[in-house]
């Protein structure tokens, strides 16, 4: 087999196009790795300007107090569970909400859409809103952040879109010919074929549950309900660091460089786990967005 010839014009065209790619990976991957080195250098060496590239003076403090402080502990196991059924949640009334609506022979379903877009555009207010969470009895219960937002019509759009474009109708004919009723369609054959949008679906609105602190900042009270991000908010914005952490801590000097560690720390184990969790469902990210964006 013949190999292409590559023109003097591709070579000066992919090298630039290397060495821009190059420049926005260090811009985008450098703010990241610096804190990460931030979280177990010298205090001192990252205010005065000195850590560039390397840690200075390794030192693992900052997590050690981390993860002594039982404020934290619980804000990272709430976090875990508003995210995971805050998102089972999501999905499930997504996914219902979004096949009929991409059936042709559902009537009314024009009808139920501009209904739904209204909503996207309009809402009650914070007001209006906190009134109501408070009838239904909320108010300081961890419920409030996983029912809260437990659907977003931007998503529905995105899978009924999806739907539409990748179950065609001749699988719905063959499956009724074969006495399959809608629901055992949906359970046994559209949501099989739906990984990819499904996994989009998790990150999207995994990502939401696991930032989500002004829903805790409103409406929870008792601070162990708290998420991780309230207490992390607490911790980069006010400067509240809790007992456990500034433990045996007298001089005021070494509270200022221990409090400079767990900042930095904080920022890390906050966003580890969707760090983690992203490489996992990129695969399907691009598939299911195009698709369910092509069409509306």
């Amino acid at each position: 087999m013949r190999k292409m010839k590559i023109s003097k014009d591709d070579i000066i065209f992919d090298t630039i196009n290397y060495i821009l790619l190059s420049c926005i990976l260090i811009i985008v991957l450098y703010p990241l790795y610096f804190i990460v080195i931030a979280s177990i250098s010298d205090p001192t060496a990252v205010s005065n300007g000195q850590l560039k590239f390397l840690p200075i003076d390794i030192t693992f403090e900052g997590y050690k107090r981390i993860f002594q402080d039982r404020l934290i502990l619980s804000g990272y196991k709430n976090t875990i569970k508003y995210t995971v059924i805050g998102t089972t949640i999501n999905i499930f009334l997504t996914m219902m909400t979004a096949y009929p609506l991409s059936r042709k022979d559902f009537s009314g379903r024009k009808a139920l859409m501009i209904f739904l877009m209204i909503t996207m555009y309009f809402n009650g207010g914070l007001i209006p809103t906190y009134l109501i969470v408070k009838h239904l009895g909320l108010i300081n219960n961890w419920l409030i952040m996983v029912l809260k937002g437990a659907v977003s019509v931007y998503n529905i759009i995105i899978a009924r879109s999806f739907l539409q474009s990748s179950i065609p109708e001749e699988l719905y004919e063959a499956a009724v010919i074969d006495g399959c009723s809608h629901i055992k369609f949906f359970t046994r054959v559209v949501l099989p074929l739906s990984k990819a949008i499904i996994a989009v679906l998790v990150l999207f609105y995994g990502i939401v549950h696991w930032n989500e602190f002004f829903t805790a900042l409103i409406y929870l009270r008792d601070e162990k309900l708290y998420p991780l991000q309230l207490i992390l908010r607490s911790i980069l914005l006010e400067n509240q660091m809790q007992d456990a952490m500034m433990n045996n801590i007298d001089d005021i000097n070494n509270q200022q460089y221990i409090a400079d560690l767990i900042k930095y720390g904080m920022i890390i184990v906050a966003s580890l786990p969707l760090l983690v969790l992203y490489p996992f469902l990129q695969k399907y990210f691009v598939k299911g967005v195009m698709i369910g964006s092509v069409k509306g």
